[in-house]
């Protein structure tokens, strides 16, 4: 067997595409809220649009999801059917703190997900729990300006301390920020950034950054305080950046856009900046402003474990002849080599495995694969049935170079949570009609649907891989 008798296999969700009640339990607004569906969409979540509010004139799709917040014990029912080992969700910043600054906390909201974590327990399902899941109050970018205002280092603090706290009878297993490098290419929905005229934004980005990651060790110190047992690890947008011909300027290039996403999780699994970033600093004339006391809390509070999503590798050129740039928020050139799903992402399971050795190979800490899986068209047969056969075969090639890398290879993994176990909104496009799922949710890309959940094929061929240890990928 290649796979720990321990492993947790499960399914990944996030509050702002999944749960919904915006308006209830006291939840307050969120950068998440207000991210519209359509041509606009991209504008906002960069930064370059200012919304701070509701209008009559864009659909937003986040405000109700798919209502896990009314269809919870439903849902937790389908999982554990399943038979997951772990559920990963994240909390709404908004439903605890609903401005984000206030002293004390939300109780209906700290009541809805207690009721959620006992649900699970019930089911002997773990949490695995996300604190920022992208979500950032409003009121914080409003009036603080987001995370490049260190102020919001205290406010995460405390958050924090209500959730290790509370939910210490529950959870152990913890992600600080969910790709923390998202603020690099979408800063709006990342981390509540907005630019002026004229301002530096890449400067504005990394000192945002630097916040977070202060944030983030600030987080693994309260957690490992409040509770010894407490699993706490950071998690990073993953995938390979290939050169797309040997020419040096390209595997540079490669290596360069390799770098970026490395140094969030340089500062959170070895507690320090890398001389590159310092180097980098400097051109762009930035200073941090790292006190003592700083670095001895980045340097003495690394994460347990570190968690990814991979969904594709990039291909990246300096050379014309390489075509346009494909891809979502992390761009790059089409890889001659890969097909490419229906969204243009390059279908690349080996490069699951080639990323899982680079992060082990790197840092040394148990890794958590908490996203992975196929954006795709789910369309009902005569029957209503979703026979996701593509879906499948995706997930078995990806399964395989994952327990390659395991077995073969040696890298230690704690789990594997399959993205968007039930369909969702999808983060990038705000489409329903991008699906996931292993379960079927009854709604279209304006909003309209029942609701319904209903198993897709895929569904039973999950059950089957996680009843098996991952041992039978088979879908006969």
């Amino acid at each position: 067997m290649s796979l720990p008798n321990n492993f947790l296999w499960g399914g990944a969700t996030a509050a702002n595409q999944y749960e919904g009640g915006w308006n209830e339990g006291g939840r307050g607004l969120a950068n998440v809220d207000v991210t519209p569906w359509g041509p606009d969409r991209r504008k906002v979540m960069s930064g370059t649009s200012r919304t701070h509010c509701l209008d009559a004139e864009h659909f937003y799709p986040g405000l109700d999801a798919v209502d896990f917040y009314h269809h919870y014990k439903e849902d937790i029912a389908l999982f554990a059917e399943m038979g997951f080992k772990v559920f990963r969700m994240s909390i709404a910043w908004s439903r605890i703190f609903p401005r984000g600054d206030e002293e004390e906390p939300n109780e209906e909201g700290l009541r809805f997900y207690e009721d959620v974590f006992r649900e699970l327990q019930k089911s002997n399902i773990e949490p695995l729990v996300t604190i920022t899941h992208f979500d950032c109050p409003m009121y914080l970018i409003t009036e603080y300006g987001g995370w490049k205002n260190p102020k919001l280092v205290e406010l995460y603090k405390r958050l924090c301390t209500v959730l290790f706290t509370r939910f210490k009878p529950y959870v152990k297993w913890w992600l600080t920020f969910n790709e923390i490098n998202m603020i690099l290419h979408l800063p709006f929905m990342g981390a509540g950034l907005e630019f002026d005229a004229g301002e530096n934004q890449e400067k504005a980005k990394y000192l945002a950054a630097h916040n977070e990651l202060l944030a983030s060790a600030w987080a693994v110190k309260i957690g490992h305080e409040i509770n010894p047992d407490n699993m706490i690890g950071c998690m990073v947008a993953a995938g390979e950046f290939y050169p797309w011909s040997p020419k040096p300027e390209d595997v540079f290039l490669a290596q360069q856009k390799e770098r970026e996403n490395l140094m969030f999780i340089d500062v959170q699994a070895r507690g320090e900046y890398p001389r590159y970033a310092e180097k980098m600093f400097e051109r762009l004339g930035l200073d941090p402003g790292i006190t003592p006391e700083q670095a001895r809390l980045l340097k003495d509070n690394t994460v347990d474990f570190i968690s990814f999503s991979y969904y594709t590798s990039r291909c990246v050129s300096t050379c014309p002849e390489a075509g346009e740039q494909v891809g979502n928020a992390f761009k790059g050139v089409k890889n001659p080599y890969l097909k490419i799903s229906d969204w243009g992402w390059a279908i690349d399971p080996l490069g699951l495995r080639t990323t899982m050795n680079s992060l082990y190979d790197r840092y040394q800490k148990p890794l958590f694969i908490v996203e992975n899986g196929l954006g795709a068209k789910d369309e009902p047969d005569a029957d209503g049935r979703i026979l996701d056969d593509y879906r499948i075969q995706y997930l078995q090639a990806h399964l395989q170079a994952m327990k390659d890398a395991v077995e073969l290879d040696g890298v230690p993994l704690l789990g594997y949570t399959a993205w968007g176990c039930i369909d969702l909104i999808s983060a990038s496009t705000g489409e329903m009609s991008k699906r996931y799922g292993f379960i079927y949710v009854d709604r279209d890309d304006q909003g309209n649907g029942t609701l319904q959940r209903s198993r897709k094929k895929s569904f039973d061929w999950y059950k089957k891989v996680i009843a098996t240890n991952g041992e039978d990928l088979s879908s006969d």
